[in-house]
């Protein structure tokens, strides 16, 4: 009897025991604490929160039109007033800066310009019917054609960036037919360039002239900044939007002036929201 109680002891001290019991979940680390509790009432940090889409947080851009109403704008007299200009370079979209030759940033601005993706001119100085110097470089209805191809030569030489010329002042040298012909006679030795009608005078036969030498050429619409004055260059804008959406393209001429630069960059979205795309100027020559 005492063997067999001894035996029934034993083997209920060395039974299996029963696993299906389930196990306690283990403690999550710190880290792991850190990364999905948030305290209640408490804002989701940067780290918990979902990241945008791409989608979601995209700024809507607009696509341009190719076959809509296209404005270039020209910004003349450049190369002597850097951080007016720098600010134009910054814009988000094509314009054309028109570089004067022998001025003491010109070579620097050229650079900067085109390396941003602007467009570079060469703004060549032209006689006045006024007399006004227009500065060095000037080509003048006195001086024979062999001296005016030797000043364009010089002045094309100081701006060796430039893909076009217009003409800066001129009033009275862009109206003589010989000069504009000599003048396009040095653009067509070049391979290229294209001529820029500022039409500072009714009378010119610059685009006439480039046309008849086989110069790609167009001429300017409008000028914004015969004031200086930022509700007038707004308004000069709107005319130049209202030239473009009417006959599909407009040139307007600028300059380095703080209100032309805030007046151009307060209107670039709202003349992009009529659907006007900005283009260099060389795209809208012919």
């Amino acid at each position: 009897m005492l063997f067999i109680i001894a035996c029934a002891a034993g083997w209920y001290l060395l039974r299996p025991i029963p696993r299906n019991v389930a196990t306690a979940p283990s403690q999550p680390s710190a880290a792991q604490t850190a990364s999905t509790q948030t305290p209640a009432g408490a804002a989701p940090s940067a780290s918990s929160s979902p990241s945008p889409s791409p989608a979601a947080s995209a700024t809507p851009t607009l696509t341009p039109n190719p076959r809509g109403p296209k404005i270039a704008l020209i910004v003349d007299d450049c190369g002597q007033w850097v951080d007016i200009e720098r600010g134009y370079i910054a814009l988000p979209i094509p314009l054309t800066l028109s570089v004067l030759p022998h001025v003491h940033a010109g070579t620097q601005i050229a650079q900067e310009a085109q390396t941003a993706g602007k467009g570079v001119m060469l703004h060549l100085p032209m006689e006045t019917i006024s007399g006004v110097y227009p500065g060095p470089g000037e080509v003048k209805t006195s001086m024979t054609d062999a001296q005016i191809v030797a000043q364009v030569q010089d002045d094309l030489a100081q701006v060796p960036l430039a893909r076009g010329v217009n003409n800066h002042e001129g009033s009275k040298a862009s109206a003589d037919p010989r000069v504009m012909r000599d003048v396009m006679q040095v653009l067509s030795q070049h391979g290229g360039l294209f001529f820029i009608d500022s039409r500072t005078n009714a009378a010119s036969v610059g685009a006439q002239e480039a046309t008849a030498a086989g110069i790609p050429t167009a001429s300017r619409d409008v000028f914004l900044d015969n004031r200086e004055d930022v509700n007038y260059t707004e308004g000069q804008l709107r005319e130049a939007a209202a030239i473009a959406l009417r006959t599909g393209s407009a040139i307007a001429i600028g300059h380095p002036r703080a209100t032309t630069l805030e007046a151009v960059r307060a209107m670039i979205p709202q003349l992009q929201a009529q659907g006007i795309t900005f283009v260099l100027v060389s795209s809208l020559t012919h």
